[in-house]
């Protein structure tokens, strides 16, 4: 866990530049790590702590450029209004050098993905569009524009990026889907910016130098740039940005007539190597748009792997419109349709520096998610896309239904709703405005939720856009059909007698402590498989000690602890009585004499059985697959737990 802290005072020193500021940030940081932790991990800390300042006290050098060392790819000859294409593959391509990925995927010359794959099948246009029925005829007009949140909703849906030669196509439609395909996925895609001061731009530079080239956008006009093909664009003018094209270094002497000071970024085009020098140009830092503009001035799309899911779980197909930002918690319901390993959750944040946790519930009761099956906790050092690996993937089988519930500690919840969309990467040099047009997106009942003190169907909500009912949130679920290594969790519920959560409990197990959230979650990841007589000790403010032994026999243990309060009477059992057992279709509580409720779970702890006034002794079980469950049997302060067998 304390790597998670190492990960926050990284970004510290990665947003400052090693001030008084900077030094104040790390004493507190500092102080949190000798409470936190014991210490014979003082020393490690200090030594991985001392490494990264050495590392981020670097400043960027006054010149750099990726080319330099082979870090950039051919410059392409765009057709149409594909600059938005060219901008984001140039970006990943990059990548893939910078990281070797590609040749280590077997690969051969440079890295070559296929743009107008993208400009065909992003889902925007009026050739395709999966939210609607038909699939054609409204959206965007194919090769003529597009933006980075087209682009990314496209690649987290595992539609790309392809190959050229998988998928290469501008005049009539690529294939979509091929198995001969070879995907590649961006983990991440992050947006960075500067102010006019140039605050921000170590980020950028870093970024660049650490992870390669940039996408951005700029507004192509003949008054902007000089015969020298240096470009600027003042702030004073009115013209939207209408190009995309991709930064690849910088030198901070270079002078491009009219800005107000020296200091200008390398640019890769995508208009052939006749235009420019060899398809290069200039932009000053103090351009009106490059690096400025919130949504398309500074995108990086890094970390970028082979696919290596074989499902993606998603109801955002047009990824990230708009943002709920009064909430911290939303949660996604899916279906699985085969049987899978649940092992990455991937999401959008609004914001920098946002703490998230990751929750899979298996079920929804009177509005309120139940048995929480894993749960991981993290942080995002930047707004973007990201993709999470879970720690301990969670086994899936055709039928079963999960949720995934996330919260995020600030910027609010990121959401797909139908959009009025702006295109403004078009190329159109003679129209100085931004075009819109009307993309359609669409939402069911029961597949997105979110919480402001009660839980509600995100289908019902009043969106200010006008455009109600078609909102999801941008919770995706990733699988894979199998998994290398099986990691084992223990998931904790700690309850009240009122089986409801206790915040801030803390619980130990194999020498790990940790403490439940809100609905009384605890999550141990990583333990070892076939455990017998694990001890775990309990404690909460207001409620007895509970010491007791487990074992850890399955994939994913999930269980129930039950604590008793001070202030009340420990619970009596009910004495009651089931019979038969095992038992085929019905199983009979004798010994009942008043209103009961009951939930049923079998092995893996998952309610598949439920009821909130039991008067009938008799209980139906014939949908229940063969194998153990166990009741728990509940009135008022009594509780009563019996195992069963269904034969």
């Amino acid at each position: 866990m304390y790597f998670f802290y190492i990960y926050k005072f990284n970004y510290i020193l990665f947003i400052s530049n090693i001030n008084c500021a900077t030094v104040c940030n790390l004493v507190i940081y500092l102080l949190k790590l000798f409470k936190i932790f014991k210490m014979q991990k003082i020393l490690t800390l200090f030594l991985i702590l001392s490494l990264s300042i050495s590392l981020h006290a670097q400043i960027p050098p006054t010149s750099f450029d990726l080319r330099d060392n082979s870090m950039v790819t051919s410059v392409k000859s765009q057709q149409g209004g594909t600059c938005w294409t060219h901008g984001t593959m140039a970006s990943i391509e990059s990548n893939l050098l910078m990281t070797n990925v590609w040749t280590d995927n077997g690969e051969t010359g440079e890295p070559n993905l296929a743009e107008y794959h993208l400009d065909w099948w992003n889902g925007y246009n009026d050739h395709n569009n999966d939210d609607i029925i038909p699939v054609s005829g409204q959206g965007l007009a194919v090769h003529n524009g597009g933006d980075y949140r087209v682009s990314t909703a496209y690649l987290s849906r595992g539609e790309g990026a392809v190959r050229d030669i998988d998928g290469q196509s501008y005049t009539t439609p690529p294939l979509r889907f091929s198995d001969d395909f070879h995907y590649y996925y961006p983990r991440d895609v992050e947006w960075f910016s500067m102010d006019d001061d140039l605050n921000g731009i170590i980020q950028i530079k870093q970024r660049i130098m650490n992870q390669g080239a940039i996408a951005t956008c700029m507004c192509y006009d003949y008054s902007f740039i000089d015969g020298s093909y240096n470009h600027y664009q003042p702030a004073s003018s009115t013209l939207l940005p209408n190009h995309s094209v991709t930064i690849v270094g910088w030198d901070d002497n270079h002078a491009v007539p009219g800005a107000p000071a020296d200091g200008a970024w390398i640019v890769k085009n995508s208009w052939d190597t006749y235009w420019g020098f060899d398809g290069y140009f200039w932009i000053s830092y103090y351009d009106k748009w490059s690096c400025r503009e919130p949504d398309m001035g500074a995108v990086s799309f890094i970390n970028v792997e082979p696919m290596q899911y074989s499902k993606i779980y998603y109801h955002d197909y047009h990824g990230w419109r708009d943002t709920k930002v009064d909430i911290t918690e939303a949660c996604n319901y899916f279906n699985a349709r085969e049987d899978v390993w649940l092992s990455a959750v991937s999401f959008f944040t609004n914001a920098d520096s946002v703490d998230y946790k990751i929750k899979i519930y298996s079920n929804m009761q009177a509005d309120t998610f139940c048995n929480a099956q894993i749960m991981q906790t993290g942080f995002s050092l930047k707004k973007g896309f990201h993709t999470i690996d879970l720690d301990v993937p969670l086994q899936l089988r055709d039928g079963d239904d999960f949720y995934i519930y996330l919260y995020l500690s600030q910027g609010g919840q990121p959401y797909d709703r139908t959009s009025d969309v702006p295109v403004l990467l078009n190329d159109t040099i003679l129209s100085k405005s931004a075009s819109k047009t009307i993309v359609l997106s669409s939402a069911n009942e029961g597949e997105s939720f979110y919480f402001d003190s009660l839980w509600h169907d995100f289908f019902y909500y009043d969106d200010p856009s006008g455009f109600d009912n078609t909102g999801n949130f941008c919770i995706k679920g990733l699988a894979q059909e199998t998994i290398d290594n099986v990691n084992i969790g223990a998931m904790f519920h700690i309850l009240n007698h009122n089986l409801n959560g206790i915040q801030n409990a803390t619980v130990f197990l194999n020498g790990d402590i940790q403490t439940s959230d809100k609905q009384g979650d605890v999550f141990f990841a990583n333990q070892t498989y076939n455990q017998t007589d694990v001890q775990v000790n309990i404690s909460a403010q207001g409620y007895y000690p509970l010491d007791t032994v487990i074992d850890i026999t399955d994939v994913s243990l999930v269980q129930d602890f039950q604590l008793v309060s001070t202030t009340m009477l420990p619970e009596t059992n009910l004495d009651l009585k089931l019979f038969p057992n095992p038992a085929n279709d019905f199983i009979e509580i004798l010994g009942l004499n008043s209103n009961l409720e009951y939930k049923i779970y079998d092995v893996a702890g998952r309610i598949v059985g439920a009821n909130t006034s039991l008067s009938n002794q008799q209980i139906d079980i014939s949908n229940l697959h063969k194998g153990f469950y166990t009741i728990q049997i509940r009135a008022d302060n009594s509780t009563q737990t019996i195992k069963f067998i269904k034969q």
